[in-house]
């Protein structure tokens, strides 16, 4: 059963850890570095379900949950380093369905990802995540991009890139974050980021040399304009 799944997961390491291995099992999945991107991204794009730590920056798990449990039903699976019951209730009430308990193992995180699933009736499905930033369009399923309206070849590397700047449109990254996207690339340096930047410029921008849409934040990293 492949979904549209957002992990919610400050540490980067265990969040790429998680991308990694609920792709191998078939989903497509958007990571939210803090609670308020988690929020933001539920609602620009309605995943399937949400992997949320408590344990998160700018706004944590648990008024992530009750934040959500006010107008949506998507299903929640909770990832604690809490281990006491009153913790554990406490996420539970506040409207999480499932939760584990930190260290825990991938096989088990992605056995209760499926049983969430099910329980929530979801039929076999391509998700449609596509992130619209304008005239701009990325489709992390098909792995197609369009701009004003004309589809745009891209290699690998320049699409786990524009994907993404793209997911959180607005976010300076820097090249080093960047890096860490670019988890199928070989050898990847800051210069190989800088290298996407400038092809992608080519195919995506009425302008190459004056970018409107992939900016530069000199001195820290690269941005995806809002639309």
């Amino acid at each position: 059963m492949c979904a549209y799944v957002l992990v919610a997961e400050d540490d980067p390491k265990q969040a790429e850890l998680l991308r990694r291995y609920l792709e191998h099992e078939g989903h497509t999945v958007l990571v939210a570095e803090d609670g308020r991107a988690a929020l933001e991204q539920v609602r620009a794009t309605s995943p399937d379900l949400l992997v949320l730590d408590v344990m998160m920056p700018r706004v944590d798990g648990l008024d992530v949950c009750r934040i959500l449990r006010r107008d949506c039903d998507l299903p929640i699976l909770v990832l604690t380093a809490r281990g006491t019951e009153d913790d554990l209730l406490l996420g539970l009430d506040l409207g999480a369905d499932d939760y584990l308990t930190k260290p825990y193992s991938p096989r088990e995180l992605a056995a209760r990802i499926r049983t969430l699933l099910r329980r929530a009736k979801l039929t076999v499905k391509t998700p449609d995540p596509v992130l619209r930033l304008g005239d701009l369009h990325v489709d992390p399923v098909r792995h197609e991009v369009r701009a004003d309206g004309h589809p745009v070849t891209c290699t690998p590397g320049e699409f786990q890139l524009l994907h993404a700047l793209a997911a959180q449109p607005g976010r300076v990254f820097t090249r080093e974050q960047l890096v860490l996207r670019l988890h199928g690339d070989n050898f990847v340096t800051a210069r190989t980021v800088d290298v996407h930047v400038m092809n992608l410029r080519r195919k995506i921008e009425p302008d190459p040399s004056h970018p409107v849409r992939l900016l530069t934040v000199y001195g820290v990293g690269y941005k995806l304009a809002d639309a």
